[in-house]
Parts: structure tokens; sequence; C-alpha cells
């Protein structure tokens, strides 16, 4: 993931001006990161350590994603919304 598109995905999730940890900050991040393995390994079907990777991102995003929803819920369905999850 290139700088611009980095700052592109915070700029877009972010709560504030000066944003960049926010949960729905790092499950951007995460999403576009699991887009492009999900990608890769659609390619490269026998790429078994992308695979486990791919398997830890979606767990850490299912957990702040888990995290977000007992903090605000309404946070959480604005970003499952903004970024097209669970449909």
């Amino acid at each position: 993931m290139d700088k611009a598109r980095k700052t592109e995905i915070i700029t877009g999730s972010a709560i504030h001006k000066s944003d960049t940890g926010s949960a729905e900050v790092q499950v951007a991040l995460l999403t576009e990161r699991i887009n492009r393995l999900t990608g890769h390994l659609a390619a490269n079907r026998h790429d078994f350590a992308t695979q486990r990777g791919l398997l830890g991102l979606v767990g850490r995003r299912r957990r702040l994603l888990s995290y977000l929803t007992k903090e605000d819920v309404g946070r959480y369905r604005k970003l499952i919304k903004q970024l097209g999850l669970r449909k």
C-alpha cells in the first residue's frame, strides 16, 4: 500500500483531524490489507504463509470490531456501512 493510499484511507476514517490510531482507522487499514491479500491468494493458491498472515489480520480486525461494538454501536454501524462489511 503506497503512502498516498494510506493517507486517503486514514482521512476517510478519522474521527478528528489528527486521528491515526482510532479503532475506525485501524479497521479501515486492515480491511485494505485483507482485500489485497485476498486477491494475491486467488492467484497464488499454495502460498500458505500469506494465508496464515491473512487469518491473523482477519482475527485482529474481528477483535477491533468487537471492541467498537461494546464501546459505541453507532460508530460500529457507521464503519460497517462505510467499508461494506457484513452484507
